[in-house]
């Protein structure tokens, strides 16, 4: 979503550059089932043949044995959405080899592909969107993962701590529309016919698409936060309900003349969770804090997706401050395991997550009283006060807010790195 992939024969590379350079953080990235499909296919939405399954295997191969972590996809954005759960299976053998782990942003394939695929699953960010699912469906995925990790099955999941996602606005046009890729799509929203139909999928439902409208109760739920346009900037803050009464339009017509008019992808908050399904979550021993935003080129800005969401800036003092703190959700050892030694051990980085002798000294000194984290849905790009010190690599990054210059960070390889266990036919 950030920007330009690297391509599979080229994470080494990349991998080399950042250590050339130097870089305050520790780095380790997965590599996408969705990125070997467009290198064969690019964006059509049709089945690949054997021949071209084989060459998808092939190139995830080499991601893997280039020290990508594992495999992951996001089921509900194409070109992801066209991949059936057969492919998806057949590619997760390649990290399989390797004991890589397969994460995902859920169509809802997750768990089986893990007992299909043979192995480790994280889902991102588990949510229970749309009202009436509140309570009830973040209870049966509990149920649900509960009873497949008894029965052997590596599944896990992290959340963040706020009831509204973020994503492109394009997110609320049914993904059929986007097969041939970008210019595509505008082709078609340009269509008065297309767009017609398009529309009225947006009640009928569509195959293989998920209504995020739906899921943020409708068009009020949906706020236009980053138009990539500087003529309609002035209608960022709002949601679309209001901007369409506004301009006489419909609320489609409204949010999908934006997508057109963006230079760039246009972003959104799509309000859609409650506390009380965050509060149980959090409670899950299996779940972990993940914020789910990009980093930002510069302190202060909004993150590398183009996103103002609170969770860049907020999610980890949020945790100490609202969940251990204030609310007594969490106690502070069980929330600093979910922020630590619970996703280090889920990555497969033994020497990694706690503070023992011989391990990488990766340090947050913070005041228990004091850490807050300040960034709102108005101002989502505010600091958190209470941190004094960040440690990477057992070096100071980070001295009472303001960054030392030291730039300490690693590469984080995954499993097949330098590892050729798999023997491609």
């Amino acid at each position: 979503e950030g920007g330009t992939p690297v391509p599979a024969a080229e994470i080494g590379t990349y991998f080399a550059q950042l250590e050339r350079q130097g870089i305050g953080i520790n780095f380790g990235t997965y590599y996408s089932a969705t990125q070997a499909r467009v290198s064969i296919l690019g964006r059509d939405s049709r089945a690949p043949t054997a021949v071209e399954l084989r060459a998808m295997q092939a190139v995830l191969d080499t991601a893997m044995q280039a020290g990508a972590m594992g495999m992951t996809t996001a089921l509900i954005y194409p070109p992801s959405s066209y991949q059936t759960t057969e492919e998806l299976i057949a590619l997760a053998e390649i990290p399989a080899r390797y004991g890589a782990m397969y994460a995902s942003h859920i169509r809802d394939e997750g768990r089986g592909l893990g007992e299909e695929g043979g192995l480790r699953v994280e889902i991102f960010h588990l949510k229970a969107a749309y009202e009436p699912g509140w309570d009830v469906l973040m209870h049966e995925a509990g149920v649900a993962i509960r009873r497949a990790r008894a029965r052997g099955v590596d599944v896990a999941a992290n959340l963040y701590p706020y009831t509204a996602g973020g994503t492109g606005l394009e997110a609320t046009i049914p993904s059929w529309a986007f097969n041939g890729g970008v210019d595509s799509l505008r082709a078609r929203l340009r269509d008065p016919v297309t767009r017609q139909q398009l529309k009225r999928e947006l009640q009928t439902g569509s195959p293989g698409w998920w209504n995020i409208i739906e899921a943020a109760g409708g068009w009020d739920g949906v706020v236009l936060v980053n138009a990539r346009n500087a003529d309609n900037a002035r209608y960022e803050n709002r949601n679309i309900a209001d901007i369409a009464l506004e301009l006489g339009k419909d609320p489609a017509d409204t949010a999908w003349d934006f997508v057109l008019q963006g230079e760039g992808r246009v972003m959104a908050i799509y309000h859609m969770m409650s506390e009380r399904d965050i509060r149980a979550a959090l409670t899950f021993p299996w779940t972990s804090i993940g914020s789910d935003a990009g980093a930002a080129q510069n302190p202060g800005t909004v993150d590398a997706l183009g996103l103002p969401h609170p969770r860049s800036y907020g999610t980890f003092p949020r945790i100490i401050a609202r969940y251990v703190r204030e609310m007594g959700v969490l106690t502070l050892p069980e929330a600093v395991r979910k922020m630590s030694s619970w996703p280090a051990t889920r990555m497969g980085l033994n020497d990694r997550g706690v503070i023992r002798e011989g391990m990488w000294a990766d340090v947050v000194v913070f005041d228990y009283e004091t850490i807050q984290d300040l960034a709102t849905w108005d101002q989502p790009v505010e600091f958190p006060v209470g941190i004094d010190y960040v440690l990477v690599n057992g070096e100071v990054v980070i001295d009472h807010g303001e960054h030392t210059g030291a730039l300490p960070g690693q590469i984080l390889y995954g499993p097949g790195w330098g590892n050729a266990a798999s023997t491609m036919n």
